[in-house]
Order: C-alpha cells, then sequence, then structure tokens
C-alpha cells in the first residue's frame, strides 16, 4: 500500500524526523500494543512506523540518545538511516542480520548505503561497513561512533550472498560476485552430470552458472532471456499471476537448446512452482535433458529478519526430499549447494553467518504467536482477507527446541 512506501517522515515536538528501515522487527506487536495502550495512533502497517513513536516518546536528550533509546527495546533485524534537520544518523541491529555501508563523497559528504554499487553510482568511495550494534552520527562536526549495546555473534544474512546483492557489490567484506562463482564450482565439483551446455535463470544465476560451466569445462551460453519490464514473480500476490509472469520474464533461445543436454543454474528454489515452468519451457524449446542445479541449500523455513519468504508451509523443501522436488518440477536430475560446502567455503567466517531459513534455528526467536510478513501473500488479490492486503503474517515457531529437521533436509514439524 502506498502509505507503507518509505522513507518515513513525521513531525514531533523537536522538529521533523525520517527513517528508511532494511529488515523485520520480530517484537512489533508487542511494541505496537504496548504504544497503542498509551494513546499512540498508527497510520501504516509498517513496523517501521513503531521506531518513529518510540523515539517521540522517549524522554532522552539530545536527540541521537533518543534513536538509540528506541532501538535497545527492538529485537530481530534492522539497519536504519535517520534524517533530522542537521543530523545523519545510521544504526543497525547487534547481531548485523541486513548490510549497512558508509562512503563518502569528494566534497566530503558522508553517505550510507545497503550496498557498495550505490556509492559507485554517486561517485562516492566505500569506507567501511556499519559495525554490529553501532550507531553513527553525522553532523556538522564530522562522524561520531556509539556502541548501541553489547553485541553477540554476528549473524549476517547469507541470503545477500545468494540472490539479494548486486554481483559489483562488496557486502560483509565478500564480493558477491566471488562467492556465486564458487558456489558454482561447487555444485560442478559435487553435483556433476554428463551435458552439453550450462544456462542460468537470468539474472541471479549468471554468476553461479558461470563458474559451473568454468569447472566442469563445459561452454556457458544464454538458453533463457529476461524480459527487464517484469517483476520478481515469487512475490507475486497469486500463483496465477506468478505462473502468466514466468512466461512473460522468461523466452527460451532454441537454437542453444535444442537437442541437448541442459544444466539450468538457479539461485535457489521457493515454492517451485517457477522451477516446474522453466523445466517445462526448456522442454518444449527442444532440450534432451534438463538438469536443475540450485546454488543454495534447499530452503525449508520461513525468514523473519526481512527476507520477503513465504510461510514455512509454502516452501516446497520443507514438504518434500530433494527426489519429490525433482519429480515435482520435471527435471532429469536436481542437486543443491550442501549446506556444510557452502560453511567450509566460509571458513572462520561461517559461524558470523544466519542459517536460519536452511536449518530453521533461529538467531532471534520469535516470540509472537504470528510475526508481519514484509510484503508477499498467497491470496488471489480477490478473496483473500484483508490482512493479506497489507502484507499478511506468518506463523512464528514458538518453541526452537521442538522443530524437528529431518535428513532428507525439510522440517517434519514446526511448532
Amino acid at each position: 500500500m502506498l502509505k507503507n512506501v518509505q522513507p518515513f517522515v513525521a513531525g514531533y515536538r523537536f522538529g521533523s524526523v525520517g527513517v528508511a528501515h532494511n529488515g523485520n522487527l520480530v517484537n512489533y506487536m508487542k511494541l505496537r500494543a504496548m504504544l497503542e495502550d498509551n494513546g499512540s495512533i498508527f497510520n501504516t502497517s509498517s513496523d517501521t512506523e513503531v521506531v518513529l513513536h518510540l523515539i517521540a516518546t522517549s524522554k532522552t536528550r539530545p536527540f541521537f540518545l533518543r534513536i538509540v533509546d528506541a532501538c535497545e527495546k527492538l529485537e530481530g533485524a534492522y539497519s536504519m538511516v535517520f534524517l533530522t534537520e542537521d543530523k545523519l544518523v545510521a544504526v543497525r541491529d547487534p547481531y548485523g542480520f541486513r548490510p549497512l555501508v558508509m562512503g563518502r563523497r569528494s566534497n566530503g559528504a558522508v553517505v550510507f548505503a545497503s550496498e557498495t554499487c550505490a556509492l559507485d553510482l554517486i561517485e562516492a568511495t566505500y569506507e567501511r561497513e556499519v559495525y554490529p550494534g553501532e550507531v553513527l552520527v553525522v553532523d556538522k562536526d564530522g562522524v561520531q561512533s556509539l556502541c548501541l549495546m553489547p553485541h553477540p555473534e554476528p549473524k549476517q544474512c547469507i541470503f545477500e550472498h545468494i540472490y539479494f546483492s548486486l554481483p559489483n557489490s562488496v557486502v560483509f567484506g565478500r564480493s558477491v560476485y566471488e562467492s556465486r562463482h564458487v558456489f558454482g564450482e561447487i555444485l560442478a565439483t559435487e553435483a556433476p552430470v554428463d551435458c552439453d551446455v550450462v544456462i542460468a535463470v537470468p539474472d541471479s544465476g549468471v554468476v553461479a552458472a558461470l563458474g559451473y560451466a568454468e569447472k566442469a569445462g563445459v561452454p556457458f551460453q544464454q538458453g533463457l532471456i529476461r524480459s527487464h519490464y517484469v517483476g520478481r514473480t515469487f512475490i507475486e500476490p497469486s500463483q496465477k499471476i506468478r505462473d502468466f509472469g514466468v512466461k512473460l520474464k522468461l523466452s527460451p533461445v532454441r537454437r542453444v537448446l535444442e537437442g541437448k543436454r541442459v544444466v539450468v543454474v538457479d539461485d535457489s528454489i521457493v515454492r517451485g512452482t517457477t522451477s516446474s515452468k522453466i523445466v517445462r519451457l526448456l522442454k518444449e524449446a527442444g532440450a534432451k535433458e534438463v538438469h536443475m542445479r540450485i546454488a543454495s541449500p534447499p530452503i525449508i523455513a520461513s525468514c523473519y529478519y526481512g527476507v520477503d519468504t513465504p510461510s514455512s508451509e509454502e516452501l516446497i523443501s520443507n514438504r518434500m526430499s530433494v527426489e519429490e522436488i525433482r519429480e515435482f518440477i520435471g527435471c532429469d536430475s536436481l542437486a543443491f549447494l550442501p549446506l556444510d560446502s557452502l560453511k567450509r567455503l566460509l571458513g572462520e567466517e561461517s559461524t558470523d553467518f544466519c542459517y536460519a531459513c536452511f536449518s530453521g534455528k533461529y538467531p532471534v526467536q520469535p516470540k509472537e504467536i504470528k510475526v508481519k510478513r514484509v510484503g508477499d501473500f498467497v491470496d488471489d488479490g480477490l478473496n483473500g482477507s484483508l490482512e493479506s492486503i497489507d502484507g499478511g503474517w506468518v506463523q512464528a515457531p514458538q518453541n526452537q527446541d521442538a522443530q524437528k529437521v529431518s535428513e532428507a533436509g525439510k522440517l517434519s514439524s514446526l511448532t
């Protein structure tokens, strides 16, 4: 809804403040209920609005300490930037779930962004990451760094390297391009198959496909052409729209595919419906065999920290084994990037990443029965509930110890 579009700008007794937020708060309902009990009136269904109310009701002085006071009440993922008449304030949650970097332009202006590629666009030089649990205050006197609160072991979102970030970015100190290239190399080593050509599901599968092709010694070709006029299919509101979106979004190149044994590399499988449409497109274009290679482990659990994944019940890897998924999507073979191999690649830094969507083990356990969903719902927009129009809610796991992860790589129960 338009009213949920950021940045949010609000006026209060000491002036006005704007905020932009990347992430998701797992204690949003509790905070909102507390604020409403004290007379706060909300205009949106976004968890970000809670932060503005906490700032406005804080008794702390000066202003940036109000932000610190507000953030100490938040649980979950947040990388946020605040703007007032005379200050720019950046803050990152103690776990550092979502990225946030600082750069500087040639005229000395300090800028913040989620990705380093944004700095390149405005000819700013990357300086460093905003550290987990850090508050940076920028004003006419320069940059001041404060520790928000004692921060535990970082839990940076691994999905930034798998899907979200652009390949020309450096995220969490690592090149996204290099990460994805190595993901493809690992797949070629651990799940080889006789093939004639390697193609990618554009655009997020391209770099991993290049890595696979290089390691396998097989030519990489553009077997699927993506239309840049269509949005993401996995967050479209209904399955009918997603199905048609796949046809609009991807077109096969028959000359590349006809009579060939094809390896197609994608970044992930969410519901599985997009993958089944892709396999059918390739076979209808004449591919003799279609072998899918996925540059991430199976996604078996919903994310509560700002990734627009569906509820766990809709995730195909939560309901099916790898062989069952292969049969469902209709490919000749299917392999995922093994989680152990991913962790080995990250080396000593492997403990600094969050793998909740692959394991069901949450660094910050949602404490509420339901958690705000950031923009994905399954209703068709005609018959759905009013809840779904605002983004909807997903069931939160109430007891992490009760979660059973089967050897087949799926959650057998999520209580």
